[in-house]
């Protein structure tokens, strides 16, 4: 490409001069012999009065003397002779004298000026001044010289020109072109810096742009799959507690191997889809980017409102069965105010039952927890506390997929996308029953509406799942 332009402005350029120098050396050319031609009739005019005064050979040989210094000027007499040095033909002398009008014409070594005098009784005399070919070209080699020099030099400044303009533009395209193979190949932190004509420039910036849209939604895509998993920890967590209470019978054994597999298997999805997270955006805490992309996935599923208190009764009455199973002390607590959130109830039950799911598989048995749900005034807040060992690293706790108990570390994750996208927080606190505190504050929502459907729903659930345990 390069290649290319710079033949281009050579071409163009070496056009544009061609098209303007040779008609300025041919009209320097000319210039140069009007200018001769001028002095040559000048010099001819001023022999003209002596001509006229006296036609005598001796009188008009003193009067060429003195005008002529440099044996250039002739007098054709009427009887034939010649005063001065002759240097043109008969033929033109007699057409100057038959015409009576100026005669030019080349001559060898030159150029010749005849300017016929009328004399007494009808008579012609001819002035002959001659101008060396030298006289018709002094100045014109050398002005063509220099012309032909800058034209050159303007060309080959063209090309140079056109060559780093067309790097500059090579070199943008280069860089577009490796970032997009880059990409195509699996690199999702590749960015190209914007540089080039403004073309390329906006090229650049669509490209980043893309490249970050292809970025979150993989992200989306990973956390959601990884969230997913997450959830089926709840039925599994059931389904473990339902075969521990089946004792020593056959097939307890394989039931529970099974149950340890499955619980593999989930550890393996969530961490498959977890690892190809880009680190790229790390801010300022340690987060990564990952986390606002699952905050505003989370975002754009919450237009629903649901009631946090119901809900969370709803869960905790779930989990109390298994508390009851393992000998653990349940308690909940919720206000009598309204409580809605601006969340769909699959994501709020998500919420509770991380929540409470790690207390569960983080504590031994027989160890107590709370659950409360209380409101302020710009917020609901639903809060997770148990008598266990704690958390030794609160603030570590909550980065994505960081964990110091042997789990995936997506239980707080999923809690904190939930508050994030309600322009809430998380926090990790030591509990009065000394364990850990979780604090999940949550938006409160402009609508306070409470749908039907949604009790029925959740005591429909509620009822399902108690018959399954039961069973």
């Amino acid at each position: 490409m390069r290649a290319t332009l710079a033949m281009v402005a050579l071409v163009v350029t070496s056009m544009v001069a061609v098209s303007f120098l040779v008609p300025l050396a041919l009209l320097l050319r000319t210039q140069v012999q009007t200018q001769a031609t001028l002095v040559a009739e000048q010099r001819a005019a001023a022999a003209v009065p002596a001509l006229a005064l006296s036609a005598r050979p001796a009188d008009l040989e003193r009067v060429v003397a003195q005008l002529d210094t440099s044996a250039r000027l002739a007098v054709h007499l009427p009887d034939g002779r010649v005063v001065g040095t002759a240097r043109t033909a008969e033929a033109m002398v007699g057409r100057a004298v038959r015409d009576r009008q100026p005669v030019t014409g080349s001559v060898p070594g030159g150029w010749a000026y005849l300017q016929p005098v009328l004399l007494d009784q009808d008579r012609v005399a001819v002035i002959e001044e001659f101008v060396p070919q030298a006289e018709l070209t002094r100045g014109v080699a050398r002005a063509w010289t220099v012309m032909s020099l800058l034209a050159v030099s303007l060309v080959i400044g063209s090309v140079l020109v056109a060559d780093r303009l067309a790097a500059r533009v090579v070199r943008a395209s280069r860089r577009l072109s490796e970032a997009s193979a880059a990409l195509g190949s699996g690199d999702l932190d590749v960015r190209v810096e914007p540089t080039g004509p403004p073309e390329l420039h906006a090229a650049g910036l669509a490209f980043n742009s893309m490249a970050d849209h292809i970025a979150k939604l993989l992200a989306t895509e990973r956390e959601l799959v990884a969230d997913l998993s997450h959830r089926l920890r709840t039925p599994l967590t059931a389904l473990q507690l339902a075969a521990e209470r089946i004792g020593p019978v056959q097939g307890a054994t394989r039931v529970a191997a099974a149950i340890h597999h499955l619980e593999s298997e989930l550890d393996s999805i969530i961490l498959a889809a977890r690892t190809p997270l880009s680190t790229r955006s790390m801010s300022a805490d340690g987060r990564t980017g990952a986390r606002e992309v699952g905050s505003a996935r989370a975002g754009q599923r919450s237009g629903e409102v649901c009631q946090a208190s119901e809900l969370a009764r709803h869960r905790v009455g779930f989990w109390s069965v298994l508390a009851e199973q393992q000998g653990r002390a349940c308690t909940f607590e919720a206000t009598d105010e309204p409580t809605p959130v601006r969340l769909r109830e699959d994501d709020l039950a998500a919420v509770v039952d991380a929540l409470v799911g790690n207390v569960f598989r983080h504590t031994p048995q027989r160890t107590g927890f709370a659950v409360s749900v209380q409101r302020t005034a710009q917020s609901v807040v639903l809060v997770v506390e148990d008598a266990g060992p704690g958390i030794e690293d609160p603030a570590n706790a909550l980065s994505r997929g960081v964990s110091t108990g042997g789990s995936t570390g997506l239980g707080l994750d999923i809690a904190r996308n939930a508050a994030e996208s309600t322009r809430g927080r998380v926090r990790v606190l030591r509990s009065e029953l000394g364990g850990a505190r979780v604090e999940v504050a949550l938006g409160l929502a402009s609508d306070p509406r409470r749908t039907l459907g949604g009790r029925w729903r959740h005591r429909h659930r509620r009822a399902a799942e108690r018959n399954r345990l039961n069973q």
